[in-house]
């Protein structure tokens, strides 16, 4: 039998005899980190910055630093419930803090560094924070607001921090490692909060429970494809979901080793430290993936690396192709949301079809369903909707009653993504609900434009949006962003527009064209489309 066969025969057998089996106590720093723990030199974080500074620890080690977290926070008087703001960039305290705030039964809200002063006013006062945990960089915007966080009653500092800041790290040298007095917290408890950056209004609150962060296994397994002592490097940024399952829940429940680079991305020396960490498995947003595929791959040498995967908004085939040509490896796409685990992924050893979405992760009823909840016929472009509530999925929006319901449609919790699915089950993504374009009569997905766009060698990014026609109802707008050293010309505008007419359906080239240096972007790195259709909208 063909091994990718075979591959796709497994996961359906996988589908089709799946069964949560969550416990009824959980907590993932007492169950899961503090087991791994038994092993005393199994590695559990590699950690290097821009100076070139290095830092390990094991799993025993994780354990010990974050009882002592979770010791200092109860001695702080902070309850199990209380909810606490970690806003740390990509060190190791990040994790240190995630864990302990968990074994001391808080309720844990990550938040992005690059959040403005009224960003985390909006968080803190929402959640109703009790402490605040951030560098010295964070402190800055913390202290910006700080006569306005009332609720906030410790704020801890991570680093080389002056004023009112509790020194966190000089605590915890007095604090036992004993997991002794830590409460014990069930697997439906709160224990998680993430904010969406919201396109319209504040954004809401996701609450997830202990059983989300166990979940997260069957993410690292069936997609990530992670086994025990491997080691897995991902680009995400701490204040977002994709870390959960990405650099924390996901590689740890199965006794990985996370590698976390504390730098900013430049091309080049992604692809040095890839080449120099040596990572079984690497993830990277489809952002970035578009800007290393315009480097000179050949120059490196990648023969550690087994896995390549990409989330957070759907990779373009030209990119998915470029790479696999000079390392060998096809990156594998996955779906899934703040409010989830993964939903839909392509998987190990499954044939990838560039430009699809894969398949619907076990655990998971995935459909594209119509606008009374009725699942769609193959080939017909619906709403990609989740049936039931799997532990993978959220609790709900926290506080936010109306945003909750508004979110499900009978018994299907509707994403707000649009798709097909083919006649194998694949899903193929045609964009969020509020960006499909309609030109006469043409219902035109941006996805595909896009994707149309960047495979020009000129192009390194597109975006594109509706445009209000006289004629037309809208018309396809694209902004792109240019390789280095180009300028936007009529010629070449007409050049990209025949391009397109000759790899898409003609009705589906972008009308207008503007070129940008860069586009806007969520913390995520998801291009911000809704910043683009206001502007395309400006008469």
């Amino acid at each position: 039998m063909n091994p990718k066969n075979s591959a796709l025969e497994e996961y359906k057998s996988e589908f089709e005899g799946f069964e949560w089996k969550i416990p009824e106590s959980f907590n993932f720093g007492r169950d899961v980190v503090d087991k791994h723990a038994e092993d005393p030199e199994l590695p559990a974080l590699f950690w290097k910055n821009e100076n070139g500074e290095e830092r390990f620890l094991s799993y025993a080690q994780v354990r010990d630093q974050t009882n002592q977290v979770a010791n200092a926070l109860r001695r702080l008087g902070i309850r199990k419930g209380d909810p606490i703001i970690v806003m740390l960039p990509k060190i190791p305290e990040w994790h240190l803090l995630m864990i302990g705030g968990l074994k001391a039964g808080a309720l844990v809200i990550p938040s992005s560094t690059i959040l403005r002063p009224k960003d985390l006013l909006f968080r803190a006062k929402h959640s109703g924070a009790v402490a605040i945990a951030a560098s010295h960089s964070e402190s800055e915007t913390v202290e910006q607001v700080r006569s306005q966080l009332t609720d906030i009653k410790h704020f801890l500092g991570i680093g080389d921090i002056s004023g009112a800041w509790t020194d966190l790290l000089s605590a915890l040298t007095s604090e036992e490692i004993s997991s002794e007095g830590q409460p014990d917290t069930r697997a439906s408890d709160p224990a998680l909060v993430y904010y969406t950056s919201g396109t319209t209004g504040p954004p809401k609150a996701v609450l997830h429970s202990h059983a989300y962060t166990y979940t997260q296994r069957y993410t690292a397994k069936t997609w990530l494809g992670l086994e025990r002592g491997q080691r897995l490097w991902t680009t995400s940024d701490t204040g977002w979901a994709k870390a959960a399952y990405s650099v924390l829940f996901g590689p740890w429940s199965v006794g990985a080793e996370v590698f976390m680079y504390g730098g900013r991305f430049e091309a080049r020396k992604e692809l040095e430290l890839l080449e120099q960490v040596r990572p079984d498995v690497f993830c990277a947003p489809p952002t970035e993936f578009r800007m290393l595929v315009k480097e000179d791959l050949s120059e490196y040498n990648f023969e550690n690396l087994r896995e390549c995967v990409s989330a957070g908004e759907p990779l373009n085939p030209e990119v998915i192709r470029t790479w696999r040509d000079s390392t060998g490896i096809t990156i594998r796409d996955g779906y899934g949301q703040t409010e989830s685990i993964l939903l839909i992924g392509n998987y190990p050893g499954i044939e990838v079809r560039p430009g699809s979405m894969g398949l619907p992760m076990p655990g998971h009823v995935v459909e594209v369903i119509d606008e009374n909840g009725q699942p769609q016929p193959d080939g017909e472009i619906g709403d990609v909707a989740v049936h039931g509530r799997p532990p993978s999925l959220f609790l709900e929006y926290w506080k936010d009653e109306m945003a909750s319901d508004k979110c499900r449609r009978g018994d299907w919790y509707v994403t707000g993504d649009r798709a097909s699915r083919d006649e194998d089950g694949f899903f193929w993504f045609v964009g969020r609900a509020d960006d499909v374009i309609i030109s006469a009569g043409y219902r035109i997905g941006p996805f595909e434009v896009e994707s149309a766009l960047i495979e020009h060698p000129d192009v390194v990014e597109a975006a594109v949006v509706a445009a209000p026609n006289a004629d037309r109802g809208a018309i396809v707008k694209a902004y792109v962003v240019l390789r280095a050293g180009l300028d936007g010309s009529p010629d070449l505008t007409d050049t990209l527009k025949e391009h397109c007419k000759s790899v898409t359906a003609p009705y589906k080239y972008p009308r207008e064209i503007e070129y940008r240096t860069e586009l806007p972007k969520t913390v995520s790195g998801k291009i911000r489309r809704i910043e683009l259709r206001a502007e395309a909208e400006k008469p």
